[in-house]
């Protein structure tokens, strides 16, 4: 079974900004599948095991994240 992440994600405004976050966690998870809605904030990730380190990578990468609930 797949895992799902959400994490709030600040500092996000344009597409360029999400596909930089998608690649982070590309770097990080090769097989997950990233859902990003950039109104709310929210990235959706599908495969992936844990969310605390994905956070953290995409905090390094100039955007805050925390897990999202």
């Amino acid at each position: 079974m797949n895992e799902t992440v959400t994490l709030n994600v600040k500092g996000m405004s344009c597409e360029g900004c999400a596909n930089a976050v998608k690649k982070i966690v590309a770097r990080n998870v090769p097989q997950a599948e990233t859902q990003i809605d950039l109104s709310t904030g929210l990235v959706r990730i599908v495969g992936a095991p844990d969310g605390v380190s994905l956070a953290d990578a995409i905090s390094k990468g100039g955007y805050p994240a925390t897990l999202a609930g």
